[in-house]
């Protein structure tokens, strides 16, 4: 979809409340809002290694209003949803490998925490709209591809069976209080202010960190695992359009992106961006063997009928504009 498709005068002097705000979704759908004139509030409890990181809004800090709070709390929900015309949803815990570790967190980040925010929103503020990032990883091993939304739920790791719960209390809640809500189920986002400081979120981020830093890529398995990628600006549209379009209330929708690239295929192409790199296949460590999904792309039809919206950023485009970014701000990720 056009980027000038977005009724982005729908927002201007709305009050947006991002749970998240300061991570990698989160700080970039908040740069955007800003730009169309609206009154941010950015929640985000900093948690080390989560991804939060105050660099990332460093061209809007003056322009937003942030609270180091843990979605958690329920008292500071029930106070921070009061007002708000639009709360986007990008709060939890997103590491597949952290989630297998320390389950008991995880489940309180990505489930026991939903609930409290449903419930400060049903007591304070029930007319607000609610868009909920989701993920991919609800589905677990594809039966058949593209996954569509009719595919079978079933999660592979604690991580996805929590995030799983905390999209279907949106829904409940939408169906039994009416509360106004949206879920988008991400695939691999990726771009400028994604973490960097670790490999457990995911392969993006570390494929970029081994290639600038002149090391090798170690890729899983045989490389040809297939995936689809979405460029931020991408994602950070679809989130737009979600709060703006009340057609779309009560709905589950993929993003996704076609055609699939192999992991092999990324790590080439980085390195070919790049202009120099190396990778190397090696064997599934025992703890991500049986977790893996194997080869995973989405359909995004349902949601591209709906709206409009397609992917317009290339995996090269993308990819080469997140490579110019942290070759610049390195030294405020790596650590």
């Amino acid at each position: 979809m056009p980027r000038n498709a977005v009724p982005e005068r729908f927002f201007r002097g709305k009050q947006v409340l991002i749970t998240g705000g300061m991570g990698f979704i989160g700080s970039n759908l908040a740069l955007r809002l800003v730009r169309c004139g609206a009154r941010v509030t950015l929640v985000d409890s900093m948690i080390p290694d989560y991804g939060g990181n105050l660099f990332n809004i460093r061209p809007v800090r003056n322009r937003v209003q942030v609270n180091f709070s843990d979605v958690r709390d329920e008292v500071t929900m029930n106070y921070l949803v009061r007002d708000a015309h639009i709360l986007f949803n990008l709060a939890g815990q997103v590491s597949h490998i952290d989630s297998m570790k320390d389950p008991a967190t995880d489940l309180e980040i990505n489930t026991k925490s939903q609930l409290s925010i449903l419930e400060a929103c049903r007591k304070n503020n029930p007319g607000l709209k609610i868009v909920f990032s989701s993920t991919r990883q609800i589905y677990g091993k594809p039966a058949y591809l593209p996954v569509d939304e009719d595919h079978p739920l079933h999660p592979t790791d604690v991580n996805g069976i929590n995030k799983m719960a905390g999209e279907w209390y949106h829904v409940l809640y939408h169906n039994v209080h009416g509360l106004k809500t949206v879920c988008l189920r991400l695939t691999n986002t990726f771009g400028p202010r994604l973490l960097m400081k670790h490999n457990r979120q995911g392969f993006i981020g570390w494929f970029m960190r081994q290639v600038i830093e002149g090391k090798e890529i170690r890729i899983f398995g045989d490389g040809q695992q297939l995936r689809d990628l979405n460029y931020i600006d991408d994602v950070v549209d679809a989130l737009l359009i979600s709060a703006c379009d009340d057609a779309l209330t009560g709905g589950i929708f993929n993003l996704g992106n076609a055609p699939p690239i192999s992991l092999k295929g990324i790590a080439d192409l980085l390195i070919d961006l790049n202009g120099s790199g190396s990778c190397k296949l090696v064997p599934f460590p025992e703890e991500i063997r049986n977790i893996d999904i194997g080869s995973y792309y989405s359909s995004y039809e349902k949601f591209a009928r709906a709206t409009g919206w397609r992917p317009r950023i290339s995996y090269r485009t993308g990819l080469l504009r997140m490579l110019g970014y942290y070759r610049k701000f390195r030294h405020h990720y790596w650590s």
